[in-house]
């Protein structure tokens, strides 16, 4: 590898006008697409005579929509156009999400989360390919855990933000106020961000020449590791490996949002209090979430074993939540537990994010992270809908959540067959269109 100068040499631009704004750009989507959450539990329920399923369903079909984009966004970012896309996405969601405010029944309601789906769908992938423009491999889990970061940081606003608009006026302001916050962002999304190192003018010469000539070798270092490796999208299609990252992200997101949507129900019927209380208490397992992607993150840079460490964070979240559910009557253990929840659940999907670049080549792993939004985030769609469901049926949400962790398992147990690549192993790293 050319890089002859330590990474303490060379200038540090890309971290922070690269990373940053992308980190801004999804606090506010996140902050869109899960604000649901304080509104169900701040009264959009009895308000518009909805079920508990219904709102399940209202909160997962945004999923749905969802897989219309993330293929077609994955392969636009591949031919460098990220940037105006990006832009388009936020003024979309931007508008639906401030429009949301305004629904008076199920079906609007509905049909406004879908698309407020497709608005968002291609963001995460197209954001995904710009982050492995700009970063070597071994600054890639630190990268993704700090754009990942944007989650925690995402649900820490949200939640006193949200708990305090409701507690101001009521739950169609939720949307209203966190939509219109969104637009602005635009502009400083077109102001900061460039396509490649290549196309930058506000980076050092050192900084440029180190990312093209480090890049470039670790392009040309991988490609001679995968001789068998899909070439393109109809290749993809039939490489059993795609279909394996699929169902991962399937069920860590099954296990992600059936947490993170209910998860301000869950403290507001454990701990008795408020919707303003409630928001507070629920920023504390994101903060520890923003502990664990440091931890977790350096942890996976240093052993390079990202199939091991995302297969034990899966378990140690669906422990945790599991806990937190079987101890309520022991209120500060239960909550306690909610709170390592939150430490292990973010961390998961910055170092799953790492396999994409290891087994599929440029040109072709644009596509294929998108392939694994488009279809795995459905486990978004079904992770708060089979809580809702089951707490209408069964009036307890406990099976719900347990429902959550036996997915969350099945994920770790899929991981642990991936190829020995994705282990750190270096021998032998030949990835083939079949599990090793």
């Amino acid at each position: 590898m050319p890089d002859k100068l330590s990474a303490k040499k060379i200038p540090n631009a890309r971290w922070w006008r690269i990373v940053i704004p992308c980190i801004l750009i999804y606090i506010v989507a996140y902050m869109d697409r899960t604000n649901i959450a304080f509104a169900i539990a701040g009264g959009m329920n009895e308000s518009m005579g909805i079920s508990a399923s219904l709102a399940g369903l209202a909160a997962g079909i945004f999923f749905i929509g969802y897989m219309i984009l993330p293929v077609p966004g994955g392969h636009v970012a591949e031919k460098g156009k990220t940037t105006s896309f990006v832009a388009w996405s936020i003024a979309a969601w931007g508008v639906l999400s401030a429009a949301t405010g305004f629904v008076q029944n199920a079906n609007q309601l509905l049909v406004l989360r879908f698309l407020l789906g497709v608005a968002e769908g291609g963001t995460w992938p197209a954001i995904m390919v710009l982050i492995t423009n700009w970063f070597p491999k071994k600054e890639m889990g630190r990268a993704n855990a700090l754009f990942v970061s944007n989650l925690a940081f995402a649900t820490i606003i949200t939640g006193p933000l949200s708990g305090w608009i409701i507690s101001i006026w009521d739950w169609r302001y939720v949307f209203i106020i966190e939509g219109i916050i969104t637009l602005p962002l635009i502009v400083i999304w077109l102001a900061m961000i460039s396509e490649r190192p290549e196309d930058a003018k506000w980076i050092s010469k050192e900084e440029k020449e180190y990312l093209v000539t480090t890049l470039k070798a670790e392009k040309e270092e991988m490609l001679k590791t995968m001789i068998n490796a899909p070439v393109n999208y109809k290749q993809m299609c039939t490489d059993i490996n795609v279909w394996k990252l699929v169902l991962i992200y399937f069920c860590y997101q099954t296990g992600n949002y059936g947490y993170t949507i209910w998860l301000p129900s869950i403290i507001k019927e454990l701990t008795k209090t408020g919707i303003g209380i409630v928001g507070m208490l629920s920023t504390l397992p994101w903060i520890a979430t923003l502990v664990g992607l440091y931890i977790i993150g350096y942890i996976s840079d240093w052993s390079q074993n990202r199939r091991l460490t995302v297969v034990l964070t899966m378990i140690s979240f669906a422990v945790c939540f599991f806990v937190a559910t079987e101890c309520k009557s022991i209120m500060w253990l239960s909550f306690l537990m909610l709170v390592m929840s939150g430490f292990f659940i973010k961390p998961t999907t910055g170092i799953f994010w790492t396999m994409p670049p290891l087994l599929f080549p440029t040109g072709v792993a644009g596509g294929v992270r998108g392939v694994i939004v488009a279809f795995g985030n459905l486990g978004g769609f079904l992770g708060p809908f089979i809580v809702g469901w089951i707490t209408t049926r069964y009036h307890n949400s406990d099976y719900g959540i347990m429902a959550l962790v036996c997915v969350l398992l099945i994920g770790a147990l899929v991981t642990m067959s991936m190829p020995k690549i994705t282990a750190g192993s270096l021998k032998n790293n030949v990835v083939k269109s079949t599990s090793e």
